[in-house]
């Protein structure tokens, strides 16, 4: 009788200490899960970096250089982007677009291996610079941080990633007394509403270790280009 009971308690305690083993991992699982989650970063900011061609068309005077820095903030439902641009000549006009791809190296000069084409691109906002002053202010609301991507089915296009940062001249004038053939319709980009933009402005640089753009604030060192969403 004695082995019989000795028997049933030794059952019972190691089916309980296996339930126990068993909760312990996946609450393991899921506080690891919830923990990288909080580990995120809640706050970036990074400056974006002149086209170099176009640098002149864009500054103010010949002894400021003009700049654009993004503050992003990430949010339960979706993140806040702020955009601060300084230095800039009065009355000239932008189109804010998230990209797959920046044109630049992490050094802030050209890439000698960019084909010209900047991959995916999202519409985010436009940019104005007022008539009397340097400045220009834009604030939106949106996905950005980590998880921004686009697909098309259509197009046998996949989920992508779009974690650079541009802008263009919303007018290809603009641009003229730098280079840009501004009368040559074949030569606009389509960087606006209007699908007739003029060149690249200013946009982000990629990271020096991953290539990811500043979009991309938690990479994934198990794959190469890839992004924790």
């Amino acid at each position: 009788m004695r082995n019989k009971t000795l028997a049933q308690y030794w059952n019972s305690f190691a089916t309980g200490a296996m339930i126990f083993a068993l909760s312990t991992a996946i609450g393991g699982v899921f506080f690891a899960s919830e923990a990288a989650a909080q580990d995120k970063k809640d706050e970036i900011s990074f400056d974006l970096v002149p086209n170099p061609k176009f640098v002149d068309c864009l500054r103010k005077s010949s002894y400021e250089e003009p700049r654009a820095h993004a503050t992003v903030i990430r949010g339960k439902l979706n993140d806040t982007l702020l955009l601060d641009l300084d230095g800039f000549k009065p009355g000239l006009a932008f189109d804010l677009f998230t990209v797959q791809r920046s044109s630049l190296l992490s050094e802030g000069v050209p890439d000698p291996a960019f084909k010209g084409s900047f991959g995916l691109a999202w519409y985010q906002s436009d940019i104005e610079i007022g008539k009397h002053r340097d400045e220009g202010h834009v604030r939106i609301k949106t996905i950005l941080l980590d998880q921004i991507f686009g697909f098309d089915p259509d197009a046998a296009l996949p989920p992508t990633n779009t974690f650079h940062l541009g802008f263009w001249f919303n007018n290809p004038q603009d641009a003229a007394a730098c280079g840009f053939p501004a009368n040559d319709p074949s030569k606009f980009t389509p960087f606006n509403g209007e699908h007739k933009a003029g060149p690249l402005a200013m946009i982000s640089v990629p990271d020096p270790s991953t290539k990811l753009g500043p979009l991309c604030t938690d990479p994934d060192p198990q794959h190469s280009g890839a992004c924790n969403p």
